[in-house]
Formats: structure tokens, C-alpha cells, sequence
């Protein structure tokens, strides 16, 4: 039996020149962090007339707009991000970013078009629906927390989501396919920072200094030993120093060396594990050079993880509306970060990703990822994404997690 009404995908064909134009809009347009004032003035625009209640976020530029359908039931979320990285675009599109050195190279924007659309599907939908759909709008995802703080303002507490749906783009793989994995999906994100001190003097004579800088190299390597024989493979973790700052002259050894890199894990132990060995092993190395060191953490998200029966839904919707083969099990994790992961913490559901590339690519994996100057998509595939999240939600108030 045929587990979703598959009228979504017309639906969303039918919305797709709207669906386009703001997601060009957007795209064009990019806000970094926390306030991305504009892009949620054009996503209220695009909801104006629709029977939805507004409610905007105190410390961000987020809002949630609530589908009541005609009877209670269940509450369901669906979420969208909506801000940009800080990265100069070399797409040459004509809808480019208008700004420099901001840009959507992760794709939030058609995440938040898509969301309008099937805001503007399920509105439509109102009086059949039993249960509550919440569409969460939300900035600040890349690396400033902007689902926490959403949360924080309260934004899912009434009505509190009983299931939750993310989508994410991907530009190399194969366009129009789905794909997740129950369990660990992302990593946590934490921030390494390390201050080594040494006693500067002169390049010619380091016998009397105590030069920092062989001893910050020692510590990464020691770093990486770490991860490669006291890290088991089944509870993986990456250890990435990414900076290194020290030095004014090509004849002076400095007093500091600065190092900052990023943690990243797929369970509580192994993170707690991570940092007390970042922190013990930096600290030690100087000491044995006689050098001091400082370090902090500054924790980012946690790991991603996706209920199995919402991954099992996803596996279920993707097949009835897009045909056999559609969806593909994740064969490992990702890890990349998500603060979808605050969310998935307070409400069971998954995250999922589908595919943006061209259709006939022969190599989808040879395109410019995420986060890339010159990463393009395959905007055709989004009207999938939209009647996925149409489903989900239909599907999730009708029956739950059955």
C-alpha cells in the first residue's frame, strides 16, 4: 500500500518557479551568523497569506511559523537554515553573490526555499491535516549555534515537536538521490586553541632561548599519534591543527606559538576523551621543553544522530515517491558538523541529504563540494526535496512513527 500521497511531487512542481526565484533571491544575498535580517524578511514574504503563526526568535533572526491543521494531534518539524559562509563565490551565475567574500556554498538557501514551498503545499492542505507542522527557519548554523539559541528562546516548546525532519543538499552526489544512516550521522564540532610559551632571542643563537616552535610541532605530531593508536576505529575521531602563529622575523625566535584546530567525534566518551588528550598532551609536550601552554575548548556541536525509525520513514517515503533505488544507506559518517544536533537531543527524527548534481554526471564525486567557491547544484532536483518534506510530515501526523 502506497504509504504517502504522491500528488506532492505535482505540488511541488508546481511551486518550483516560485521555489527558484526566492532561492536565487537568496542566494544572492547572503548574510553571515546570527542575524540574517534580510533573508528572513524574503522567507516571511514568501509565507504572507498563508494560515500560519509567526514567532520570531528574541536573540536571533530565526522564526517559526506554525501549521494548526483542522484537528489536534501530533506535532511535527520541519527545519531550514538560512545563513552563508564567509567564502568569495566563483560560480559566475548570473543570481552570484552581490556581496564579497559572502557567499551559499552550503546550500541553505534552497534549504529555506525549499521549507516555503512546503509551507505553501501543506498550507494549502490545512483543513485534511490532523496535528501541528512547525517549519523552523533558522540563521546561525554554520558554527554559531543558531538552533540552540532558538531553542533557548523557546521556539519548540509549545507546540513541543514530537517528531523532526532536516534536509540537506549535496552537490557530488548522484541528483535526486536520498540518503542517511540511523545512528551517528555527523560529529561533534569542538574549537582547539593552544598558547605555547617559550623565551624568545636571537634565530643565531637559540641555545639561549627556549624556541616554541620545534615544541608546537612535537605537539601536533604527538596529536596525530594520539589519534592513530589510542583512537579505536569502530569510535572514530579526527584531531585537525589547522593554524599555526608565531614569529616577526626570519632571525627571531618568538616567545608564542599559537595553535588552532578542530575535534571532531561520534560519541560522548570518545569527545570527553578527545579533549582531555588535546589539553594533556600540549601541556605535556612543553613541559618536557620547558615551555608552558594554555589551552582552551570551545565546545561546538554535538554528533549528529538520527532516530531509526525516522531514518526507516525516510527510507519508506523516498521509494514511494521517487521509485525504487531512490534511497541509499549512508555506508559510514560524516565528519562534518550539524546544529540540527540540538535539536535531534530534544525531538527524535533524522537529517537527511539528496543528491544536487546534474543529471547524467558521470562523476558526481569530481564536482566542488560543500563550503567550495565554486561548489553549483542541480536546482530541478529540489521539487524532490520539497515533496519529501510534505511527506514526512503527512505521513509522520497520520500515523507517527508506526
Amino acid at each position: 500500500m502506497t504509504l504517502v500521497n504522491t500528488d506532492f511531487h505535482a505540488a511541488a512542481e508546481a511551486e518550483f518557479d516560485a521555489m527558484i526565484a526566492l532561492r536565487r533571491a537568496i542566494h544572492a544575498d547572503p548574510e553571515l551568523g546570527l542575524h540574517c535580517t534580510r533573508t528572513s524578511a524574503k522567507l516571511k514574504a514568501s509565507l504572507e497569506g498563508l494560515p500560519l503563526e509567526i514567532r520570531d526568535s528574541t536573540s536571533t533572526s530565526g522564526f517559526v511559523a506554525i501549521l494548526r491543521g483542522a484537528r489536534p494531534g501530533r506535532t511535527v518539524l520541519l527545519r531550514g537554515d538560512m545563513d552563508a559562509l564567509p567564502i568569495h563565490e566563483e560560480t559566475g551565475l548570473e543570481f552570484a553573490s552581490q556581496t564579497d567574500g559572502k557567499m551559499h556554498a552550503c546550500g541553505h538557501d534552497t534549504h529555506s526555499a525549499m521549507l516555503s514551498a512546503a509551507a505553501r503545499i501543506l498550507s494549502a492542505q490545512q483543513a485534511s491535516l490532523e496535528g501541528t507542522v512547525v517549519f523552523m527557519f533558522q540563521p546561525g548554523e554554520e558554527g554559531h549555534h543558531g538552533a540552540r539559541f532558538m531553542i533557548e528562546d523557546g521556539l519548540l516548546d509549545d507546540p513541543a515537536p514530537d517528531g523532526a525532519f532536516a534536509l540537506h543538499i549535496w552537490p557530488t552526489l548522484k541528483g535526486g538521490q536520498v540518503t542517511s544512516r540511523e545512528g551517528a550521522l555527523l560529529a561533534s564540532t569542538d574549537a582547539l586553541n593552544a598558547t605555547i610559551r617559550g623565551r624568545g632571542g636571537h634565530a643565531a643563537m637559540p641555545y639561549q632561548a627556549v624556541d616554541p616552535i620545534p615544541v608546537a610541532c612535537e605537539a601536533v605530531g604527538a596529536l596525530q599519534h594520539w589519534i592513530a593508536r589510542r583512537v579505536p576505529f569502530f569510535d572514530s575521531a579526527v584531531i585537525s591543527i589547522t593554524q599555526i602563529h608565531a614569529g616577526t622575523a626570519y632571525n627571531i625566535i618568538p616567545e608564542v606559538v599559537e595553535l588552532k584546530g578542530t575535534l571532531r567525534t561520534l560519541s560522548d566518551t570518545r569527545r570527553e576523551a578527545g579533549r582531555a588528550a588535546f589539553e594533556q598532551i600540549v601541556k605535556g609536550v612543553a613541559a618536557t621543553h620547558d615551555c608552558t601552554a594554555e589551552v582552551r575548548i570551545d565546545q561546538g556541536y554535538p554528533a549528529t544522530r538520527n532516530d531509526p525509525r525516522a531514518v526507516a520513514m525516510i527510507e519508506t517515503l523516498a521509494t514511494d515517491l521517487f521509485g525504487e533505488g531512490t534511497y541509499e544507506e549512508m555506508s559510514s559518517p560524516v565528519m562534518g558538523g550539524e546544529d540540527f544536533a540540538y535539536v535531534l537531543q530534544k525531538v527524535p527524527g533524522c537529517m537527511a541529504f539528496i543528491g544536487v548534481a546534474p543529471e547524467g554526471h558521470e562523476d558526481p564525486e569530481s564536482r566542488p563540494s560543500l563550503h567550495h567557491p565554486q561548489m553549483t547544484l542541480e536546482e530541478s532536483w529540489l521539487s524532490r526535496g520539497v515533496a519529501l518534506h510534505c511527506a514526512f510530515a503527512t505521513r509522520f501526523l497520520g500515523r507517527g512513527w508506526e
